[in-house]
C-alpha cells in the first residue's frame, strides 16, 4: 500500500502510531511525483535527497500534529539554503539562509519539505503553464498552481500557497481542492505582500486537513464553530458585464440550500461590486508588478510582466495606484457593501480554466484578458483582508470540478472551516483527480 493519496490526517496518526515510518511515507510520495509530475509540471525543485535525510532524522515522534507529512513550498516562500525564484529568471541566485516562519512551523510540527512548486513570474498571474490534473489541456491556474496541481494530483496531502488577488483559491477551484486565505494578520505573509494583501494558506483535499494545518501555520488552535447564521448567496456580484459560468451559478445556490437545511438562514445577495473597486483592484495588480519589479534587471523579465511593471510605475506616479480606494474598502466599504450577513457564498471562479500552453509567452493585453475573465471573484477580499477559502461542490458538465468561495469578516475562519465541514460531509468531492 502507497501512501501517496492519503490525507495529512491519516499520515500523522499513522507515524505517531508506529504503524508507518516517515521514511516509508516520503518514499512513496517521491514515486509518485517521478512517476505523475512529467505530465504536469507542477514543482521547479524536488528535494529528495534532503527530504529523505530529514525523514530519517525524524525518527518516532508521537508528539508531532504533522509528523512525515510531506508538504510542498510555493516558490517564492523561504526554504533554508534553498533559491526562491519567485517565479522569473531575474531572482537573486543566493540561497535562502533560513527557513520563512510559516516553513519553520510546518517543520517542528514534523512535516517533511519535498520540494518547491512552480508559480508564474513574480505570481503575477491567474494562469499559469503547470497543467490541471483534471485536464492537462487546461491551466492548473495560478499563482500558486503548482501547489495546487501537486496536491490534486496525490503528489503531497499539503502545499504551501499564498494568495494575492485570488492566488490560492484560483486554483483551489480550478484543480478541485480545499484552500484558504486567512484574513490580514492571522499569519506572516509573503515576502512580497502585495500592500497588505497577500495572505500564506494552506492547500488540501479535506477540510479536515485544512484545520490541522492552519493550526500548525497559526500556533493557534482554529475552533470551527457555527450556528444559526445569516448566510447570503451572490451568483454572480460582478458589475454588469462581466459573465459567470451558468454551473458556477447554480452550484453557489446549490451550497446555500444545503446549508439552509443545516438550519441556517440563506438569503439572495443581489448587490453588485462597484465597478470603481474592480478598477481599483485592476490599478493594485499593475501596482504590485512595479514594486515587486523594482530592484530586479528588467531585461530577465518576461515581456509582459515589464509591460505590467512600466504601466504600474505610472498608475503610482499619476496617484491612480488602486491604494485610496483599496483604504476604503478595507475601513468601511466592504462591511457597508457585506451588510447584516456572516457569510457569503460566491462561485470561485466565472468560467471554466483556460488552456495552458504559452502564457509567458503571450502579451500583457491577452494575459490580463484571460486573467480578468477567467477569476475575477477572489480580488476583492484581498482588498478587503478578509478570510475566504474556496472548496468543491459539485462537478461541471466538462468534467472539471466546481469550486464555490466562502466569505466572511476578520476573523471568521472558523466559521468557514465549520461551514466547510458541513458541506463536505453533505456532498463528499473526490479528493485527487481521475487517474491520481
Amino acid at each position: 500500500m502507497s501512501w501517496a493519496g492519503r490525507t495529512a490526517v491519516e499520515i500523522a496518526d499513522a507515524v505517531r502510531a508506529g504503524e508507518a515510518t516517515a521514511e516509508q511515507v516520503v518514499a512513496d510520495h517521491l514515486e509518485a511525483v517521478a512517476a505523475r509530475d512529467g505530465a504536469i509540471g507542477a514543482f521547479r525543485a524536488v528535494l529528495a535527497e534532503s527530504a529523505m535525510a530529514d525523514a530519517k532524522a525524524l525518527g518516532h515522534r508521537p508528539d508531532l500534529p504533522l509528523a512525515g507529512v510531506p508538504v510542498a513550498i510555493k516558490d517564492n516562500v523561504a526554504v533554508a539554503g534553498q533559491i526562491t525564484t519567485n517565479g522569473t529568471r531575474a531572482a537573486s541566485p543566493e540561497p535562502a539562509p533560513e527557513d520563512h516562519p510559516v516553513v519553520a512551523r510546518l517543520r517542528a510540527a514534523g512535516a517533511i519539505v519535498l520540494g518547491l512548486t512552480k508559480c508564474p513570474e513574480l505570481c503575477l498571474y491567474a494562469t499559469s503553464d503547470t497543467r490541471n490534473p483534471w485536464d492537462p489541456q487546461r491551466t492548473a491556474g495560478g499563482s500558486s498552481g503548482g501547489s495546487a496541481a501537486a496536491v490534486a494530483a496525490g503528489m503531497v496531502p499539503l502545499a504551501l500557497g499564498n494568495d494575492g488577488l485570488g492566488s490560492l483559491r484560483i486554483p483551489g477551484a480550478a484543480c478541485g481542492v480545499v484552500a484558504l486565505k486567512p484574513g490580514h494578520g492571522l499569519l506572516e505573509p509573503p515576502p512580497h505582500d502585495w500592500f497588505a494583501m497577500s495572505e500564506n494558506g494552506p492547500l488540501t483535499t479535506t477540510v479536515n486537513d485544512t484545520i490541522l494545518a492552519l493550526t500548525v501555520m497559526t500556533g493557534t488552535p482554529i475552533l470551527p464553530e457555527a450556528e444559526d447564521l445569516r448566510i447570503a448567496v451572490a451568483t454572480n456580484p460582478l458589475p454588469p458585464g462581466f459573465s459567470v459560468d451558468a454551473e458556477f451559478q447554480e452550484a453557489a445556490r446549490a451550497a446555500g440550500a444545503t446549508l439552509r437545511e443545516a438550519g441556517h438562514t440563506v438569503v439572495d445577495h443581489g448587490r453588485r461590486f462597484p465597478m470603481s473597486l474592480g478598477w481599483s483592484t485592476i490599478a493594485a495588480w499593475y501596482s504590485c508588478a512595479a514594486a515587486d519589479s523594482h530592484d530586479l534587471d528588467e531585461s530577465k523579465l518576461e515581456p509582459r510582466t515589464r509591460s505590467m511593471a512600466r504601466l504600474g510605475r505610472f498608475l503610482q506616479r499619476t496617484r491612480r495606484d488602486g491604494s485610496r480606494r483599496r483604504d476604503d474598502w478595507r475601513a468601511y466599504g466592504a462591511d457597508q457593501w457585506f451588510g447584516d450577513i456572516d457569510v457569503l457564498i460566491t462561485p470561485t471562479i466565472a468560467h471554466l480554466p483556460p488552456s495552458a500552453e504559452g502564457w509567458a509567452s503571450k502579451g500583457m493585453a491577452r494575459n490580463a484578458y484571460a486573467d480578468i475573465t477567467f477569476a475575477p471573484l477572489t480580488g476583492a477580499w484581498n482588498m478587503a483582508g478578509w478570510p475566504a477559502m474556496t472548496l468543491p461542490f459539485g462537478r461541471h458538465s466538462s468534467g472539471l470540478p466546481m469550486g464555490v468561495q466562502l466569505i466572511a469578516p476578520p476573523d471568521g475562519e472558523g466559521l468557514l472551516l465549520s461551514l466547510a465541514g458541513y458541506l463536505e460531509r453533505a456532498q463528499p468531492w473526490s479528493r485527487h483527480a481521475p487517474g491520481h
